[in-house]
């Protein structure tokens, strides 16, 4: 049997032939899944991995502890976890790596820009060898030449969400707060404005039960608001998994994200994501190509002196809207709720469009 080390480690197209032992393995984190408690006492996560030996599908290696925190926390799609005495089990057709809390452990190291090799996470009971380095290098190095795949569906900005489908959402994780007893809702930005909505409502039902401006149950506070950016929609993603318990406390707010299979819906004319039993976790690194697009494509909005306007309506807004100060350039609402001078805002809105207008 092929092994990069006779004592330590197996290559992942060989762990997959070693069913029900205990084998040792190396490799490149491709996606991980949102904590969860399990339906006994522990709590649970999924991570997927791959080597040069075995770079698609990969394998999944499910992960149980005594607690969220005992977890692994990927800090970026790429970093590399070493797993110690994981046993290779069978459900149907796949084949899985089952880490136990009694047993194994694993070390998390930084993945192919880095240049440390003493893990930034590692469980109790991991016990690190000299020896071990030279396979970490070996794996930074495949890793440079090495593209991680994104998954089926094509990585989507929020511009172009649609309702209904599992799309793999890229975006930065600006908060996340519990709006209700274990009900958490994740607050995602990606610079560009999610695409308008048409609402069927009656004025004088509009005046009786107005459309909500959130979808909390209580705003953010002003202090919370002031760190969210000027410009682009700031997309509300909530969980759908029952009464599961998820842990999505221990998202890193300011990260960027590739959220795989989320699914999008309208909700009182406002569009959320919903977190489903499926999704999984792709933390993208700072230099991500796309990150630097978002980012290079937001500073560019922000600089200009009509480009704060909501790109639906480029080249230009409906001849219908009208102002006395023409030279004045656009502000968002955010603009103002954040202004330092700004103590008390309230604003409602009604857009109506001439070709539903009756007499």
């Amino acid at each position: 049997m092929a092994s990069r080390d006779n004592y330590r480690f197996l290559q992942i197209v060989d762990a997959i032939t070693s069913i029900n032992q205990k084998v040792n393995l190396l490799g490149v984190v491709v996606e991980i899944s949102i904590p969860k408690q399990s339906k006994g006492t522990d709590c649970f996560c999924a991570v997927k991995i791959i080597d040069e030996s075995y770079s698609s599908p990969g394998i999944s290696v499910n992960v149980f502890a005594e607690n969220m925190e005992k977890l692994p926390h990927v800090e970026s799609a790429g970093d590399i976890i070493q797993l110690s005495q994981v046993v290779m089990r069978t459900r149907g057709r796949e084949v899985y790596a089952l880490f136990s809390k009694q047993f194994s452990s694993f070390a998390l190291f930084e993945g192919k820009y880095g240049t440390n090799f003493t893990p930034y996470q590692a469980s109790q009971n991991f016990r690190p060898r000299d020896q071990d380095t030279k396979f970490i290098m070996g794996l930074r190095k495949w890793s440079v030449d090495h593209q991680l795949d994104r998954g089926t569906n094509e990585s989507l900005s929020l511009e172009n969400i649609r309702v209904g489908e599992r799309l793999n959402l890229m975006c930065k994780v600006l908060h996340a707060c519990e709006v209700t007893e274990n009900e958490w809702m994740i607050f995602v930005w990606d610079g560009t404005d999610t695409p308008p909505v048409t609402i069927q409502t009656k004025l004088e039902d509009e005046l009786k039960n107005p459309i909500p401006l959130q979808l909390e149950s209580f705003p953010l506070s002003r202090e919370i608001l002031c760190t969210f950016p000027a410009v682009g929609t700031v997309l509300r993603i909530i969980a759908d998994q029952g009464n599961e318990r998820l842990g999505l406390h221990l998202l890193k707010s300011g990260r960027w994200v590739n959220f795989v299979n989320v699914v999008c819906e309208l909700h009182a004319g406002l569009w959320r994501g919903l977190l489903m039993p499926f999704t999984k976790l792709r933390y993208l690194p700072n230099e991500d190509p796309f990150v630097l697009q978002s980012q290079r494509h937001y500073d560019e909005r922000v600089a200009s002196k009509w480009a704060r306007m909501p790109l639906s309506s480029f080249p230009w807004c409906s001849d219908i809207t009208e102002t006395d100060y023409e030279d004045v350039p656009f502000v968002t609402l955010m603009d103002i709720l954040t202004y330092p001078e700004v103590s008390y805002v309230c604003c409602h809105f009604f857009f109506f469009s001439p070709f539903h207008c009756q007499n």
